[in-house]
Order: structure tokens, then C-alpha cells, then sequence
């Protein structure tokens, strides 16, 4: 399983500390890009469910091209 914890700057080395003295746990850090990234993804999904479920309307994708 993997988890993806967001953690207080200042608290981050302990947890990690903790987490790395477990062995069955692999604890990396991710740079602030890579959460960002995931962040990005995550939400990309959670609103294309609500596409599928009828909950949202999707944009057009030649105004998305146009943003671009």
C-alpha cells in the first residue's frame, strides 16, 4: 500500500526518522514539484468522477487548447 502523508515542515524529519527505523516501511521524501504534481493529479481525477457521475460539465476542449 502507499500513503502519501502531508506533514508540518518543522515535523517532517522526526516522522520521517520514525518511519525509516520501521522495516517494513520505505520512506522517501518528495520534492516540492512531486507533491505539487500529485496534488494536480489528484484533484484531475476527483473531477473527472464528477464528470462521469453527471455532477460537473466538462469544458470544451478547443477552449482548452485556446488557454493554452
Amino acid at each position: 500500500m502507499k500513503v502519501l502523508l502531508d506533514i508540518k515542515d518543522n515535523k517532517a524529519a522526526f516522522v520521517m526518522g520514525l518511519l525509516q527505523r520501521l522495516p517494513f516501511v520505505k520512506a522517501k521524501p518528495l520534492s516540492a514539484f512531486q507533491g505539487k504534481v500529485l496534488e494536480d493529479m489528484k484533484e484531475a481525477v476527483e473531477q473527472i468522477q464528477l464528470i462521469k457521475k453527471g455532477k460537473l460539465t466538462a469544458g470544451d476542449a478547443e477552449d482548452l487548447f485556446n488557454e493554452l
